[in-house]
């Protein structure tokens, strides 16, 4: 069980909607609470159309507050790392060591909180330039656990991802 683990999930426009729901019912089913941080828009609707209503905005959520971060991937990554907070809570919660998961495009986020460098991972094949050329060791699978990085490549791999991540915050 995760009682009393908190992790935070960023949203922004056009998130991919299971990345984004599959993992936080996975992690409420094990007894964490979640908190989807947005940029301050009231609503965000999925790439597929599902909406999320944000429980905070990136402003008002601390990262020694958590213990872990789930970045879903999308169309939102690219919208999420052009936030200096975004940035700035993705390396606090990298830099206490806590788990840091992102799949898809959400390579994008901690690209540019330049916490790839010299680590593996994975991600949607048509990112896998972006972190490479950011210092990421590029796998093709369907997780890559480093340290606390957690990543995956697409929705197919969300049962795998989700384990992971569950694991990370029970300390195995």
């Amino acid at each position: 069980m995760l009682t009393g683990k908190r992790v935070l999930f960023f949203a922004a426009p056009l998130y991919e909607d299971l990345e984004l729901w599959y993992p936080k019912i996975r992690l409420e089913e094990e007894g964490a609470t979640t908190v989807v941080a947005g940029l301050g828009e009231k609503s965000y609707q999925g790439k597929r159309g599902y909406p999320i209503t944000p429980d905070a905005t990136v402003d008002q959520v601390e990262a020694a507050n958590f213990d872990g971060l789930v970045i879903p991937g999308g169309y939102a990554p690219d919208i999420l790392r052009r936030s200096t907070r975004v940035l700035d809570l993705t390396r606090a919660i990298h830099d206490a060591g806590k788990p840091i998961a992102f799949i898809c495009h959400a390579g994008w986020v901690p690209i540019s909180a330049g916490i790839v460098r010299g680590r593996r991972g994975t991600s949607v094949g048509a990112i896998k330039d972006d972190l490479v050329n950011a210092g990421m060791i590029w796998e093709d699978s369907p997780v890559v656990v480093d340290h606390n990085l957690i990543t995956s490549r697409t929705p197919a791999d969300l049962p795998h991802f989700s384990k992971a991540i569950i694991r990370a915050l029970k300390g195995n």
